[in-house]
């Protein structure tokens, strides 16, 4: 019995101690991950941002602003004659050539007053030969015949050839009313919508036209500039014709690349701006008479400026500043000058140099000498993915 007790206590003591280890093993592991822990929260946290290189670029300077497009040139066909309309040549719509037939009215009153001055010459033809005959008879009678009947037969003569050349003329006249019953395309352009039918009476005194026709290549686009930018447009115009880009009011499509034509001889005192023609070839007919667009002038280009995106800069009560990923990843603020911003592009004058990491996103975290964590958009534009740093 005693030996049997004291086996008893012996393991009881065994299982005593191997408990007891075990708790001190488990409380040397929850001092350590707690030691860990707060290492951790001690070591500061960094901030994820989106990251750009400056780069050095050459800038283009553009002068943007609103336009509206107008035909090269725009003609309003009337009829020179009246009559009634026998024929319409053209489809609404249709892109026409100078002197393709638009419409013809009916001849034939025309013609008969063509015919009738064709007739009337013949006559007076007649009469002058016969008048000679007699001019000659006076003269070979010499003496026998009075001087006052040979200055009056020489007097006839001339008055018959004057009437020819005033056939001449009424026969020219009658032609011409004749030709204008064949209305044609005094431009090449599109036309409009067909303002007659067939059958409908017209005449000259109306003011409603036959149908309209807009050149439309080339085409031209009218805009306004501010006036204290002239100088500097004229300077640059009279180096060779600037670039103009017409894109959709809406900024998203490139409508079309021409040159400035015209600079108007007066600013509008009431608004302050300049009045500017810019022509466009227009063969793909991407520009429309009356259409909105938008316009940008090309003025200069700045060469090897510096370039960020438009994002990188922000703006405080003490002007405008940067921030750049500098040495072990910490956030350096940059007060910077700017000159000139397009198309989620800004140059700086001041404050920043090319290669430097400008902090892109994220910048509301930021403070100088933050720790942060970069991210860069992927060059593959397939993907689109973000690449972490």
């Amino acid at each position: 019995m005693k030996k049997s007790r004291t086996i008893w206590w012996m393991l009881l003591l065994v299982v005593i101690g191997g408990a007891g280890y075990l708790g001190w093993q488990h409380y040397q592991a929850s001092e350590a991950a707690k030691s860990a822990q707060q290492a951790a929260a001690a070591r500061p946290k960094a901030v994820p941002v989106s990251t750009a290189p400056a780069e050095k670029a050459d800038f283009p300077v553009y002068l943007t602003g609103l336009g509206t497009v107008q035909g090269f040139n725009t003609v309003q066909v009337r009829t020179r004659v009246d009559g009634q309309i026998d024929k319409v040549g053209f489809q609404e719509g249709q892109l026409v050539k100078q002197g393709d037939l638009l419409a013809e009215i009916d001849p034939r009153p025309f013609q008969a007053a063509l015919d009738q001055a064709k007739a009337k010459k013949a006559q007076d033809e007649a009469n002058l030969a016969n008048a000679n005959l007699d001019l000659q008879r006076y003269t070979k009678l010499g003496e026998f015949a009075t001087r006052q009947q040979t200055d009056t037969q020489r007097s006839t003569v001339a008055q018959l050839t004057a009437q020819i050349a005033a056939d001449d003329a009424a026969i020219a006249n009658a032609q011409t009313q004749l030709d204008y019953t064949q209305i044609k395309a005094p431009i090449s352009g599109v036309v409009g919508l067909r303002q007659v039918d067939i059958g409908n009476i017209v005449n000259a005194a109306t003011q409603t036209g036959i149908v309209s026709i807009a050149q439309v290549e080339p085409i031209a686009v009218i805009f306004t500039a501010p006036e204290d930018q002239l100088p500097y447009i004229s300077e640059a115009q009279a180096v060779s014709p600037l670039k103009v880009i017409a894109i959709t009011t809406d900024g998203k499509k490139v409508l079309a690349e021409g040159k400035l034509a015209v600079i108007n001889n007066q600013v509008d005192t009431t608004s302050g701006t300049i009045r500017l023609k810019a022509v466009f070839d227009n063969k793909n007919h991407a520009l429309w008479p009356g259409q909105s667009v938008s316009t940008r002038l090309l003025v200069k280009t700045l060469k090897d400026a510096t370039v960020v995106p438009d994002d990188a800069i922000q703006h405080s009560t003490n002007g405008l500043y940067a921030y750049t990923v500098g040495k072990d990843n910490k956030a350096e603020l940059h007060k910077v000058k700017v000159s000139y911003s397009i198309d989620g592009r800004t140059v700086v004058d001041e404050g920043l140099t090319p290669g430097d990491q400008v902090i892109t996103g994220g910048q509301f975290k930021v403070q100088p000498g933050t720790l942060v964590s970069t991210a860069v958009a992927s060059t593959d534009a397939a993907q689109g993915k973000v690449r972490q740093e």
